[in-house]
């Protein structure tokens, strides 16, 4: 029988190419879908690690990470969207008058970028949930700059866009629990503003309401992805301050302090939660260990939180019932007149005047109250509630 060498060569080289086309083929395409599966997961990783940066306040750190969720995915408007986030926190938390600036800009410059690609994200395809909470986020970030620079019908027309856009992100997608976080937020507290305020907040954002709220805000708390601490941090706030429930405060913030042990915010407000919770001693102890942190100056700590920490004395002695020594702290806490301070100032005069009207010197009282509305940059929880005192004296609860 006659054999074609030759013949057979060639047949086995083209079936040794074919094979190796095959694979190398195979390669590629299975590279190519991990390469597709992977982006969305590092770029959900580089979220997370510079939240949790920021929330540490270790913001370049932050910026680092967020920044490399955007070289990640760069037409995605979330990243940009925590950039704008990152950098107001950074402008609020910040001492120094030009790092200010610095983070306002930023700040600034992320929103535009935000809203950019979210516009052309919708264009493609008008159902992406994560598109419009994005654009939500980057128009309550100037939201919330606007109020501090008291620019208010900029303010509704920012907050008519943020419920706008967080209508289409829940339609789109009910089990993006992080959109609840800002709709609870909104609830919450336009129920709190004056009664005309609120009917105008009504017609152009939503009706406040303060359970629907709260129910939102726990939901986004419990269920939620990215959002999740901040909806925590958000709560323990609400129950602390405003509906004066410390026990249901305290948990949460609890878990905030240990999962960012460098967030100072979370030591002052667990100190604040055990004086309400009249745990003198543990609050005392937390007092202690910020002021020595502070004494010591480490990083984050610094002199500029000595009012800070003046404030939560007085606090914990006012808890205690002792009122002169309360009013020392107060009245020390006042002598710094920074705005980064202004909600320090803002807590201190609301506090002396509970103690005037607890004293039945009412017109004292008044005076105090109306230096806490007055307050450049105090605006929030004290100033409500100085505005509830002015027109209602202070009545100590019963223990």
């Amino acid at each position: 029988m006659f054999v074609d060498v030759e013949y057979m060569k060639r047949q086995y080289w083209t079936i040794i190419i074919s094979t190796l086309c095959t694979i190398l083929l195979i390669s590629v395409n299975s590279a190519e879908m991990a390469a597709a599966q992977q982006q969305p997961d590092q770029f959900r990783s580089y979220l997370q690690l510079g939240i949790k940066k920021a929330f540490n306040l270790e913001f370049p750190e932050a910026n680092v990470y967020l920044q490399k969720a955007v070289e990640v995915d760069p037409e995605n408007p979330t990243g940009y969207a925590y950039l704008a986030m990152t950098n107001l926190f950074a402008y609020e938390m910040s001492f120094d008058e030009n790092i200010r600036k610095i983070n306002q800009d930023s700040m600034l410059h992320y929103v535009d970028e935000t809203l950019a690609r979210g516009e052309k994200r919708m264009g493609k395809n008008p159902k992406d949930s994560n598109a419009y909470l994005a654009m939500a986020m980057a128009k309550f970030t100037k939201f919330n700059w606007l109020n501090r620079q008291k620019q208010y019908f900029n303010m509704a027309r920012e907050a008519s866009s943020i419920w706008e856009y967080l209508e289409k992100a829940r339609e789109s997608d009910p089990q993006n629990f992080d959109i609840y976080f800002l709709m609870g937020s909104f609830r919450y507290h336009i129920d709190h503003l004056p009664s005309l305020t609120r009917f105008f907040s009504s017609l152009i954002v939503t009706s406040g309401d303060r359970q629907k709220g709260l129910q939102e805000l726990e939901l986004a708390a419990q269920k939620g992805d990215l959002l999740k601490q901040l909806a925590m941090s958000e709560l323990s706030s609400d129950y602390l301050n405003f509906e004066k429930q410390p026990t249901r405060a305290l948990p949460l913030i609890l878990e905030l302090k240990e999962f960012f042990p460098n967030n100072y915010n979370f030591t002052f407000a667990l100190g604040n939660a055990l004086s309400d919770l009249h745990r003198s001693d543990d609050a005392f102890n937390i007092a202690r260990e910020l002021e020595k942190n502070i004494r010591a100056g480490l990083p984050p700590f610094a002199p500029q939180l000595e009012p800070r920490y003046d404030q939560l004395m007085g606090r914990i002695f006012f808890t205690q019932g002792n009122y002169a020594k309360a009013e020392e702290y107060f009245q020390k806490a006042l002598k710094d007149t920074n705005l980064y301070n202004a909600r320090v100032r803002a807590w201190s005069f609301l506090r002396l005047g509970m103690i005037s009207d607890i004293r039945n010197d009412r017109k004292k009282a008044e005076a105090y109250y109306s230096n806490a509305l007055e307050v450049k940059g105090g605006e929030g929880t004290a100033q409500i509630e100085a505005k509830k005192y002015l027109d209602t004296p202070y009545v100590p609860p019963k223990l």
